[in-house]
């Protein structure tokens, strides 16, 4: 296959991507016509064998699931009462409630699997409040959209999951994987939360002398609050980390307890049962098409060549690991701008596995690299996932809200080269398993 013709059909999926229609029938339109034009295979069967094949895994049972139990709390109580819980704890560390966004997609986060749904619900919570109170909108706002892709990154996550199946590797090492560098993460921001707010000692509304006041009972009480979502998190994680149970089936606790949690707040109502389960329907249903049409895409570039001439024009740059690494985080954070971050995952593993294991890049390892640099597409614009929810909370403009998230797409950076330097932060509790 030439570059002409991997030009020709790049071009053609822009365009057809870029005409509104969906992502997942776009992937399928653009197989059908590589493989009628440019190879001699029966259409027909390959189709039906490929999204057979891509939607039937066992292992993608999991990805539902966890959407379902992200629904369900995020139609009850809980994620409002993090906010309840965690405000006592931050009245004197600099930058005070800003924290909450932080602190608050981290929890979130480890129950959710979605960035929209973290960003979406803490959003809901802390920027009304934080308005209220009187700090500035910029760093609110900026801080929400870099820690509400924690979704992606703090395990049980969706895109995880997509990764796991299109390479190959454990989903329960996967999730232990991002455990650490998620927990890093936080503190990255956290820290800089911290720096900006002595900077910037007069735009932080000073402590209530009540808040200040609070004893060491009072903040353990407001704590209680806190104790539903963490123990949520302990089985989800811990059912995975001690290998008493498969991601899927931990998934599956996670909506049993997530489930009985609602039920015992008197938020799950029938109504809002069925709203839940339309809505995980729904979203899963998007990213299986993206999947089916990505497989099947994948297929017909692998008939007609695209994945050999790749791998083999990177071959022959002779790069090392490390810039085959920055070669690639350029290429997922341009390709962020116009594809969100499951449809880069299903869309590039096949053509790029061979060149990552060829370079002896460990598996795991790139599977958190691929999520760090999808966090930074979630907040690049024209298709940050991140921004526009942002938008549609503040009804701000992109450019400006993607202008309040550049410092957090530097500390994304960060940790990206944080973790080639000192990779046993991703490996270390793998190797435990």
């Amino acid at each position: 296959m030439d570059i002409l013709t991997a030009a020709l059909l790049i071009v053609l999926l822009l365009a057809v991507l870029a005409s509104g229609f969906w992502i997942g029938l776009s992937l399928l339109a653009i197989a059908v016509f590589a493989m009628e034009v440019f190879t001699n295979r029966p259409v027909g069967d390959s189709m039906v064998f490929t999204i057979w094949g891509s939607t039937s895994s066992w292992t993608l049972t999991a990805l539902p699931l966890f959407l379902w139990m992200g629904e369900i709390l995020f139609r009850s109580r809980l994620t409002a009462d993090l906010f309840k819980g965690l405000a006592p704890w931050l009245n004197r560390i600099p930058g005070r409630l800003l924290h909450a966004n932080v602190i608050g997609c981290g929890i979130f986060a480890a129950v959710s699997g979605s960035s929209a749904a973290t960003c979406a619900t803490i959003g809901k919570i802390t920027l009304p409040e934080l308005k209220k109170r009187g700090y500035p909108d910029d760093i609110s706002m900026g801080s929400l959209a870099g820690a509400g892709t924690f979704g992606l990154l703090i395990p049980p996550s969706i895109i995880m999951i997509v990764y796991a199946v299109a390479t190959d590797v454990s989903i329960a090492k996967l999730f232990v994987a991002g455990v650490v560098p998620g927990l890093g993460l936080m503190a990255i921001f956290t820290t800089y939360l911290v720096i900006w707010a002595l900077r910037n000692p007069g735009k932080i509304p000073a402590a209530a002398a009540a808040d200040l006041a609070l004893s060491l009972g009072d903040k353990l009480r407001a704590g209680r609050y806190l104790l539903p979502v963490l123990s949520l998190i302990v089985l989800v994680i811990g059912a995975i980390y001690s290998g008493v149970a498969t991601a899927t089936e931990s998934a599956a606790l996670g909506v049993a307890g997530s489930l009985v949690l609602s039920r015992l707040e008197g938020t799950l109502t029938w109504a809002s049962f069925k709203d839940g389960l339309y809505a995980a329907c729904r979203v899963y249903c998007m990213i299986g098409l993206i999947l089916a049409g990505a497989s099947f895409l994948t297929l017909a570039m692998g008939f007609i060549g695209l994945p050999r001439e790749v791998a083999s024009f990177i071959g022959g740059l002779q790069l090392s690991p490390f810039w085959l690494l920055m070669l690639l985080m350029l290429f997922f954070i341009v390709l962020g701008c116009f594809l969100d971050g499951i449809s880069m995952v299903v869309l590039t593993m096949a053509v790029l596995l061979p060149t990552v294991q060829a370079a002896g890049i460990n598996l795991i390892w790139f599977g958190i690299f691929v999520v760090l640099v999808v966090e930074m597409a979630q907040i690049t614009p024209p298709v940050g996932f991140n921004l526009f929810v942002l938008q549609g909370l503040t009804k701000r403009e992109l450019p400006y809200l993607a202008k309040t998230a550049f410092p957090f797409f530097c500390l994304l950076l960060l940790a990206v080269l944080l973790i080639y330097l000192f990779p046993q932060v991703v490996l270390w509790l793998p190797g435990l398993m």
